[in-house]
């Protein structure tokens, strides 16, 4: 199997509960919280060890928060690259209102990095990643580091012929998305996809198109865009698939996009074309939604709903 390293630069420690109602102005009585270690890379390498696979998981730390993530993250025997934080690792708070069953999603900032500490995190980065691996950048990036962050870890990582799956937001996004250093594999969702387009991706066929122009430009090698409930797109340079997510009851959009990283970088680690790694993905994706609060996908559940994420061309 290709070796995988996940890159989480700005974790969570997420604590999930729930009330009766969630309402300002009276005290808010909660059920006792599920913590969890958390952030995109993270999230990722959890998914693979449950999925029976194995990565790294190269993490920054900082405080007693980050003692505590380390401390979860072992419990799961996840095998971790620790790297110094310069402060202390954020928290987020998921609270469901049982009235209604929304979720209310809190996510704090965490510390701010310096142009320094940022070119001597992506050293590192590079350093710790295996010859030839997949690194996987997920989640947000913590203040202070640049939004073409990916572009220059994606030159660093060219002396260990490594490549880049990304799975990022916002201006980070938008960066990643205009020519430069290409990704082997940009990941986002049907809003982020649009707010590039600068319009509506109606159909399966708009958002392969647009994947496709993304690729074309430069952006990366393999672009997914992730259309919600209906399914993913992928476009590379000569392949464009669909596949359709599994219809199950949803708890919680929590974590899904990980589950579909985790999922479909374990599938090109082991080799499996591009049709069969989005179909392994969107099954992933699919499970994820069927568990509570930040919890993540199932093996069961993923075994089970491959079957019910066809793919095909589009």
């Amino acid at each position: 199997m290709t070796p995988i390293l996940t890159v989480t630069l700005n974790p969570a420690l997420d604590i999930a509960t729930a009330a009766d109602a969630v309402r300002p102005g009276p005290k808010l009585r909660c059920d006792i919280p599920q913590v969890d270690p958390g952030g995109g890379g993270i999230n990722v390498s959890r998914v693979i060890a449950r999925l029976g696979g194995a990565s790294t998981a190269f993490v920054a730390l900082g405080g007693a928060t980050g003692e505590r993530l380390s401390t979860a993250l072992a419990a799961e025997n996840i095998v971790t690259h620790p790297y110094p934080a310069p402060g202390e690792t954020r928290e987020s708070l998921s609270v469901t209102d049982r009235a209604t069953g929304g979720q209310y999603r809190f996510v704090l900032p965490g510390p701010v990095w310096t142009a320094r500490q940022g070119k001597a995190v992506m050293s590192a980065i590079a350093d710790a990643a295996p010859e030839g691996a997949l690194v996987v950048l997920s989640g947000s990036l913590p203040p202070g580091l640049p939004d073409d962050l990916p572009a220059r870890l994606t030159r660093s990582l060219d002396r260990k012929a490594a490549r880049l799956v990304l799975d990022t937001s916002g201006t980070t996004l938008t960066r990643a998305a205009a020519p430069a250093r290409p990704a082997h594999v940009l990941r986002m969702d049907e809003a982020e996809a649009e707010a590039l387009a600068g319009g509506h991706l109606k159909t399966r066929g708009d958002s392969a198109d647009f994947a496709e122009a993304l690729v074309r430009r430069g952006a990366a090698r393999i672009v997914i865009i992730a259309r919600g409930a209906d399914g993913s797109v992928l476009a590379s340079e000569d392949e464009r698939w669909f596949a359709k997510a599994a219809e199950v009851p949803v708890k919680s959009k929590v974590g899904a996009g990980d589950s579909f990283v985790a999922a479909f970088t374990l599938a090109l680690a082991n080799n499996r074309p591009l049709p069969r790694a989005l179909q392994e993905g969107m099954a992933a994706a699919s499970a994820a939604v069927m568990t509570e609060a930040t919890d993540l996908c199932r093996r069961q559940d993923f075994r089970r709903l491959i079957a019910e994420c066809p793919v095909g061309p589009v």
